[in-house]
């Protein structure tokens, strides 16, 4: 049975993990949002969340997209390649309601399972 968690050790928790994905990236986007992939040398995913204040105004729109983008993450984190992930989210980000979101977040997920796995 397999186990959906999102522990500690799938996170991107400190500056040096965030700069090695912005150093030399794999770069996927829509109008909203960007993820950017670097494949890394351990067994699993990591994902980083960068939602700016800037673009986002408000805390509780922040904080929804960070728990779906953490709640898609969780949920297909075994089908995705062995990468750090950061998902960038720009200007807009907070119209997007909770399915548009999911879908464009399986959407650019998809081109990297695309890029790097092998089926």
């Amino acid at each position: 049975m397999m186990k959906l968690v999102f522990p500690r050790k799938l996170r991107l928790l400190t500056p040096d993990q965030f700069n090695f994905v912005f150093h030399h990236p794999q770069r996927a986007s829509t109008f909203h949002i960007t993820i950017l992939g670097r494949i890394n040398t351990l067994d699993h995913p990591r994902i980083g969340l960068a939602v700016s204040k800037k673009y986002i105004k408000h805390a509780h729109a922040r904080n929804r997209i960070k728990r779906l983008t953490r709640e898609y993450f969780r949920l297909n984190q075994h089908l995705l390649p062995a990468m750090d992930f950061v998902v960038i989210v720009k200007k807009g980000g907070q119209e997007l309601d909770n399915q548009t979101l999911m879908k464009i977040l399986k959407k650019l997920w998809r081109y990297y399972c695309r890029q790097v796995c092998v089926f």
